[in-house]
Parts: C-alpha cells; structure tokens; sequence
C-alpha cells in the first residue's frame, strides 16, 4: 500500500512537471486587437498578395500545363497517323519491313523501333548504346502479327524510370510493328520547373507585398503613433505644451487632417487654460478689495454699540454695498466660468424685442429715460446673451451719466446696437481698454462694478459673429455697443 501510495505520489509529481513545463513552453499567438497598426497592415498586404498569387499561379500553372501537354499529345498523334496513313497507302520505293528503310523514321522528339510478331526487337532505331529500348507488352506483339497494315494502339507505360506514351503501328502481312515512344517525363520535369518558377516569383512577390505593406503602415500609422504617444503625454501629465506635428500635419491625406485638428484642439485647450488661469488671478485681484473692505467693517462691527447713529448707518450701508458688489463679482465670474449662455438654444430674435426687454428693466431699475429706436431687424442668436450684452452698457451709461443730462438712447440699424449717453464720455486713451476684462477706467474706480460687463459683451458680440463698438459723442457723451449680422434685413418706414 505504501508503495502503491509512493507510485501514484511519483507519477502525480511527473506529471505536474510535464504540465508545467507544457505551459512553460506554450505559446500563442496575441489577439488581433494587440497587434499594431504596422503589423496589421503588413500581414494584411502579405495575406491579399498570397491570395492573389495562389489564384493567379494556379490559373496560369493549370493554363501552361494543359497547352504543352496538349501541344506534345497533337504532335505524337500527328506523327502516329503519318506514319499509319503511309503504311497503309505505300508510295514508291523501299518497303519499311527491315531495319535498313527506317531511317525516315529519325525524330529528337520521339523514339522508334521495330518488333517483330515473336515480340523481339529486330531494329532499334539509332542503333547505338544510347538508344532507349521501349517496353514490348502482349497486346504489341498482337498488334505485330496482324496482317493488316496501319494498325494503331496507344498506351502510356514506364520503363527504366522514364514514362512513356507508345503508339504500336503494325506493318501488316505479320511482319511486325513499328512503335513510337513519346517521352512523358521531360514535360513532366518542364511543368515542374515552370511550377517551380511561379512559386518562386510568387514568393517574391509576396515579400515585396508585406514590406510595402510594412512601408506604407510606416508612412500613415507612424504619424498615429505620434498622435496616440502626444495624446497619452497629455493625458498623464496634464501638459498642453506639446503639438503632434513632426511632418503630419502638412499632409492633405486624412492623418494631416486629423493631425491639424489635434493641433487646433490643443492650441485651444492651452488658450483656455491660459484664459482660466488669467481670469483666477484677475478674479482674485478683484476680490481682494471688497473683501478687504468686508473684513474691516466686521472688525468696526464688534465696537458697533460706540458709534454714533449716522456712524452706524454709514457702516451698514457700506457693508450693504460691498456685499452687494461682491455678489455681482461672483455672479458674473460663475456666469463667465461656466458659460452657461451656450446652453441656451439659438434661434431666430427680433432686436428690437431685446431692447424693449433690456429698456424697460433699466427705467425700473434706475428711473432714468431710456429711448428704443429700432428697426425690424432679426438675427440668429441666443436671446438671453443678447439681451445680457446689450444691458451691460445701458447699465454702465445710467451709472456715469450722474447728471441725467439726457435720455440714454438705444439704436438699432441693421443689426449695429448702439448705447448713446451725454455722460462725460470716455478718456481716448482708455476707448481701446474698456471691453478688457476687470478693467476699469480711471474716473469708475471708485465707483461699483467688477470690470467684467463690456468684455462679457464683447464675447457674446463675437460669439454672433460680430464685432463691438466704443466711441465719443459730438457734444459729450459716448457710444458703446456691438454688431451682430442679421438673418432678415430690416423691413418697413424706419428701415
């Protein structure tokens, strides 16, 4: 029982080594989705070229093959019935019954000899040691002993390893015979060689496909390794900094396309992480001031009950403005963060409905007059971001204008908005700054605002595909306001 235990321990034992060592040893081919784009292609190449050829060889092999064997089979029968028609209609001169009259029957092609009805071969044609002996069989020697003449049977038969197709012809009067040998094997050998031929050009080929496929795989997946390796360096370190160029996005092929796009794509994400950063630090700048000011005035709060009355009041409405003015910041900051005008779905507005909207909330807003002279223009836009654009410089002129010198006016021609105040107007060297964000221009900066509402208008005016505007009045006052084409041309008196 012991050793019985100790056996099957053994050959359990060997067999885990066998097992292990099988799978030591295995190996499989990786799955076609692992393989790269280069292999693929050249595989590809080398597989359609295989079929191609296989087809193409074969055909032209088969094709060869059937016009020789078909070509040496006319030229032995030819030669058969020759030989059968003059044996049956003799001309004039010596009768081929004996070995000295067979010399017409001298051929490179073939081989001939007599045989007598006894099945002896009386004349060997050629009549030296390299003469081929054919191989007499029974029906030959019936053939010989028949008394008619021209009698033909044909066989095939080997002898001395060499095929033959023989054709025993009877001379007639049981003379004998005369037979013709048609060596088979050099044709043979001729179709191997030419088989031979074909497969080595083949395999010629072959190669030749599978490194253009190689080379071709080279030139339009190199350019995609490129991009997959600068896609992946992006993707793992978070850096914009690098373009997938290097040659592929010249190419007017769809690898250049594709190679352009990449690169506009990351052109834009680096300006929009440029334009991100940029606005937390301005956003920060600007948030400094009014929270400053919020943790001074909670400092003054904890002695509150020590101020005078009108002390008191000031120190709450200040506090009141400032949170006021550090909830608009916030406000049009997120708004600016997030874009949240693009979600809104365009279609087709009239611009004088928008300015009668934007009118008539800034004369409850401020009770200033506000003038709407509009035609019917109408563009394709986003409502809301219009209305946006255009209320920030109706809000910016009823704030400078502090005398209400006279109405603010919004007029509108063929798609160009324009705000019209009698404000003091705008310093000319500030008129190319105003529409930068978290800009202020010197005589604002003790007033409320964040400095982003001209450049909020001037992306929306941009976004339609417009443009925007800022001049000085004749007279005093200034202009502000942007263009956005329109869809229908203004119709009507006022047009």
């Amino acid at each position: 029982m012991v050793k019985d235990t100790e056996r099957h321990r053994t050959e359990g034992t060997a067999a885990d080594k066998h097992a292990g060592s099988r799978k030591r040893f295995a190996w499989r081919l990786p799955p076609l989705t692992d393989w790269r784009l280069g292999t693929r292609f050249a595989v590809s190449f080398a597989l359609v070229a295989a079929v191609v050829i296989a087809l193409i060889g074969s055909l032209a092999y088969s094709t060869a093959a059937t016009m020789i064997r078909s070509d040496a089979q006319d030229e032995f029968q030819a030669t058969v019935e020759s030989l059968t028609n003059d044996l049956r209609n003799p001309t004039v001169g010596p009768r081929p019954d004996t070995g000295d009259s067979l010399n017409f029957l001298h051929s490179d092609s073939f081989t001939f000899q007599v045989v007598a009805p006894s099945g002896r071969i009386s004349v060997p044609v050629g009549g030296d040691s390299k003469v081929e002996i054919l191989p007499v069989r029974a029906s030959d020697r019936t053939v010989a002993a028949m008394d008619e003449p021209g009698v033909a049977r044909t066989r095939t038969d080997t002898n001395n390893g060499e095929e033959y197709r023989i054709a025993t012809v009877s001379l007639g009067g049981g003379n004998g015979a005369i037979q013709i040998g048609q060596r088979l094997s050099p044709i043979e050998r001729l179709l191997g060689t030419l088989a031979a031929q074909i497969a080595g050009v083949g395999f010629i080929v072959l190669i030749s496909a599978g490194l253009a496929g190689w080379y071709v795989a080279e030139r339009v997946t190199g350019r995609l390794v490129r991009l997959t390796e600068a896609a992946e360096y992006i993707s793992s370190t978070g850096r914009l900094d690098l373009e997938a160029r290097e040659g592929g996005a010249t190419g007017k092929d769809e690898v250049g396309r594709l190679s352009r796009a990449f690169d506009g794509m990351i052109s834009r994400l680096a300006g929009a992480k440029e334009e991100q950063h940029r606005l937390v630090q301005n956003a920060s700048h600007e948030l400094r001031t009014p929270l400053t000011s919020l943790r001074t005035n909670v400092a003054v709060m904890r002695r509150f009950d020590r101020l005078s009355p009108d002390a008191q009041q000031r120190l709450i409405d200040d506090l009141q403005g400032e949170t006021r003015e550090l909830t608009d910041l916030v406000n049009e900051l997120v708004e600016l963060a997030t874009d949240t005008r693009e979600d809104e779905r365009p279609r087709e507005v009239g611009l004088r409905e928008i300015a009668e909207n934007v009118a008539e909330r800034a004369r409850r807003r401020t009770g200033r007059e506000i003038v709407v002279d509009a035609d019917d223009t109408v563009v394709f836009g986003r409502p809301q971001a219009l209305e946006r654009a255009l209320s920030n410089p109706v809000e910016n002129a009823a704030k400078f204008d502090t005398e209400n010198a006279g109405p603010i006016e919004i007029v509108i021609r063929d798609g160009r908005i324009e705000v019209r105040d009698r404000g003091p107007g705008v310093d000319p060297e500030e008129l190319g700054h105003i529409f930068e964000r978290f800009y202020r221009a010197t005589s604002a900066r003790g007033m409320s605002g964040s400095g982003l509402g001209l450049s909020m208008t001037q992306d929306i005016a941009t976004a339609h595909g417009g443009q925007v505007i800022a001049y000085n009045r004749e007279g005093g006052g200034a202009v502000i306001g942007f263009t956005v084409p329109p869809a229908r041309a203004a119709e009507g008196p006022g047009a």
